[in-house]
């Protein structure tokens, strides 16, 4: 239990009288209430949902992180209330929880406006900006007074508590720009409403995907951005909070990309739902993998030489592959501007390439010195053996990092030019790749240097 909570879980469970309990509770956020109410058994939430009455619950409803396993306390007409008074993309976050059979029956008994919401966000694909704004917005008419506006703000605001921008819609219903409620709040009955409306206000239209245009959503650092249809009418508005949860879902799923799934995982999945993600890019690196070995196999005539020289192959190898996994990260991130033109790729190529160059050039001089006096006083080499089976590692690691970082590069721009998601396609194959660039590398130079020369 969280020791924060004590003194009002105690009070809940002293059975002290129904005003006492809400006076407290007053002074909580509804973020600390829905952590309290986590702690409760099913009864006392069922008392406390009582006291607060639909509108409340739907405020604290809006912080549960499982709201559907607190709905299946709820009947179905009283979960209909409460999701009626929700935000319409916070109702419809917790819609898409729960079972098709249950959703029908809820949606079948919210009111009028909550359903016509619940819909058109539904009618939009997962991947649009539309399916995440919410209908909680003010909006007045162009042409009215100061005094009017605020008489106007009033009366929505009883409604929508998202008051801190007002946007402003011309005679035909379409978007004219938006006001600031300081500027409002400040300016004199007598002045020209109109001079207070950003009428370049950005916004978003309903369609654009998310990947498309979320960057520039938080580039503007507005507490909310307007959705338009296709003829600038306003649907809804895309609020502060909306993005960082949409913010933090896209970093999630790009997490996931990197390591080769297809979505993001999280505690709720059963073992064979996480085997399904996990399972398609293994049996492909699997194929990789032995390619690799194969190719180390053709080297044995060098093992067999200097079986020295395979105690250094990891360290080959994990150089390369870090470097590759340091050239991806840098490249899908850069990817993300859509307006990046072939110059600017071309010098993110040969830029990435002389990272790996310098780097290389540095480890390599460092694996150089320190393996050579390993070999020579801990395996017994005389120092010219020693220093040649040292120069044949670092030269390996110059090679291998600068090739590294020119894959790790190359192949998420090719998938991005093809169509492909890079982040889910780069991160599984640049490593094996990056292996087999590694192996060749470093078993091509010793052969040519400590078997040939």
């Amino acid at each position: 239990m969280k020791r924060r909570y004590s003194d009002i879980i105690k009070l809940i469970r002293d059975h002290k009288n129904d005003n006492d309990i809400l006076e407290l509770l007053s002074n909580y956020h509804e973020n600390d209430i829905a952590d309290i109410i986590s702690l409760l058994t099913t009864e006392e939430r069922k008392k406390i949902y009582k006291l607060f009455g639909f509108q409340k619950v739907a405020e604290v409803f809006a912080y549960f992180e499982e709201p559907e396993k607190y709905l299946d306390e709820i009947s179905i007409e009283n979960a209909a209330s409460i999701i009626s008074f929700m935000d319409s993309d916070d109702a419809v976050e917790i819609l898409e929880k729960l079972d098709t059979k249950k959703k029908s029956e809820i949606v079948k008994r919210l009111d009028a406006d909550a359903v016509a919401d619940v819909k058109m966000l539904l009618s939009y694909d997962e991947e649009e900006i539309g399916r995440y704004m919410t209908t909680n917005y003010v909006c007045i008419k162009k042409g009215l007074s100061v005094r009017q506006a605020m008489r106007e703000l009033v009366r929505q605001a009883g409604d929508n508590d998202n008051i801190m921008t007002i946007y402003v819609e011309d005679e035909s219903e379409r978007f004219a720009g938006a006001i600031d409620l300081k500027d409002l709040i400040i300016a004199r009955e007598n002045d020209d409403l109109e001079e207070i409306v950003i009428h370049s206000y950005p916004y978003v239209t309903d369609h654009e995907l998310l990947d498309n245009c979320i960057e520039n959503i938080v580039d503007y650092s507005e507490d909310s951005i307007p959705v338009l249809s296709e003829d600038k009418r306003l649907l809804g508005v895309i609020t502060s909070e909306d993005i960082v949860d949409i913010v933090d879902d896209e970093m999630g799923e790009d997490y996931a990309k990197l390591a080769g799934l297809t979505a993001e995982e999280d505690l709720k999945e059963t073992t064979v739902q996480s085997m399904k993600k996990r399972l398609p890019w293994l049996v492909i690196l699997l194929f990789l993998g032995v390619l690799v070995s194969s190719v180390v196999g053709m080297f044995e005539s060098v093992v067999a030489v200097l079986p020295i020289v395979i105690c250094f192959q990891s360290l080959v190898l994990d150089m390369a592959g870090n470097v590759g996994t340091q050239s991806l990260a840098v490249t899908i991130r850069v990817l993300m501007d859509e307006n990046l033109t072939g110059r600017q790729k071309l010098f993110l190529l040969v830029k990435e390439m002389k990272v790996g160059l310098v780097n290389g050039g540095i480890l390599g001089i460092m694996a150089l010195t320190l393996l050579g006096a390993y070999i020579h006083f801990f395996k017994g080499y005389g120092w010219i053996g020693a220093f040649a089976i040292s120069g044949c590692v670092g030269i390996s690691l110059l090679a291998a990092m600068v090739i590294s970082s020119m894959v790790g590069t190359v192949i998420p721009m090719f998938f991005h030019k093809i169509k492909i998601d890079p982040a889910v396609a780069s991160g599984p194959l640049i490593t094996t790749v990056n292996d087999l660039v590694a192996v060749v590398t470093y078993y091509g130079l010793a052969y040519i240097f400590l078997i040939q020369l």
